[in-house]
């Protein structure tokens, strides 16, 4: 369901109301927003709510990372049903950023069909551009504004099904390309020279050369035809575009880390690990892949993290 609020004192009443709904009902809760939208104290209720807190400026900056999250909050609970409150989109995000936090949210109700679970998407109605809120409603089959749940009406059960659109991300004339069909290691060069020329610290480099070379290989992997890699700057950013002629069949393809017995499937898990954002669009015409890596802003410590907790 997407949440509509209006002001921070709605914000928060709301999610103490969640809170205090799950204690009510024996249900465990997962509260994932901006860590520094929420005052000291604000998850002591009545000391019987199960509240587990995650920060959503750290983890999901790259939202493809909430949901083995929160896959794995609901394990821990046995047969128990849980709650998840998150807010993914907050005012000041990119859009690819937000483009990528609908997406998301898209695959959520699929991602978790079987499972007992209520999840609560919060959107900020008057920090956020319209496009958002217009996207939230459309990518959720139910509204909640202030005390009123109604059905969305733009939702298309269909379109969450595909999620993700086809290949369009053209990449700016300026970009620096290489074409590939065999050999990876002129691939990793060539990632790891223009990482280092753009400023790329070493960590972070190393980072986007293992996200590119899995990118790459799957190309090998799943096509005859290799595949291309243009790489720019922006001030803020080194992009990284892998187009080949494959088709990613599965809408919930990164957003989970395979079974450890399961062959294959890591790569594109492994590329939201390490990536502060990768943008997937895929079609029978093709697939394009954006990985986005700040370059040594705020997320220039997330990757090792991330590949620490899940080694």
């Amino acid at each position: 369901m997407a949440w509509l609020y209006r002001t921070p004192g709605e914000y928060l009443s709301g999610i103490r109301e969640f809170v205090a709904a799950g204690a009510a009902a024996g249900e465990p809760v997962m509260v994932a927003v901006p860590a520094d939208r929420l005052p000291a104290g604000w998850d002591r209720l009545d000391g019987s709510a199960d509240v587990r807190g995650l920060d959503a400026t750290d983890l999901g900056r790259n939202p493809a990372r909430i949901m083995p999250a929160v896959r794995a909050f609901a394990d821990e609970q046995a047969n128990r049903r849980v709650r998840v409150i998150s807010e993914l989109a907050w005012p000041g995000r990119s859009a690819p950023e937000l483009s990528e936090v609908v997406r998301y949210e898209m695959t959520v109700n699929l991602a978790f069909a079987a499972r007992s679970i209520s999840i609560l998407c919060a959107y900020d109605a008057v920090g956020l551009p319209g496009s958002v809120i217009s996207a939230a409603c459309a990518s959720h089959p139910l509204v909640r504004k202030a005390d009123r749940q109604v059905d969305s009406g733009g939702y298309d059960a269909a379109v969450a099904r595909r999620a993700r659109p086809g290949a369009s991300l053209p990449a700016p004339s300026g970009a620096t390309a290489l074409s590939y069909r065999h050999d990876l290691r002129r691939v990793r060069a060539f990632v790891a020279a223009e990482a280092a020329r753009a400023g790329l610290s070493g960590t972070r480099r190393t980072d986007l050369v293992i996200a590119a070379s899995e990118v790459a290989a799957n190309t090998l992997k799943h096509t005859g035809s290799g595949g291309v890699v243009r790489i720019w700057v922006t001030s803020d950013e080194i992009l990284c575009q892998f187009d080949d002629s494959g088709y990613i069949a599965d809408p919930l393809a990164g957003y989970g880390r395979p079974a450890d017995d399961v062959l294959g499937g890591q790569g594109l898990w492994l590329v939201n690990q390490v990536c502060d954002l990768a943008e997937i669009h895929t079609s029978a015409l093709g697939t394009t892949i954006r990985l986005h890596m700040l370059r040594d802003g705020p997320g220039a410590s997330l990757a090792g993290r991330a590949r620490a907790g899940h080694a």
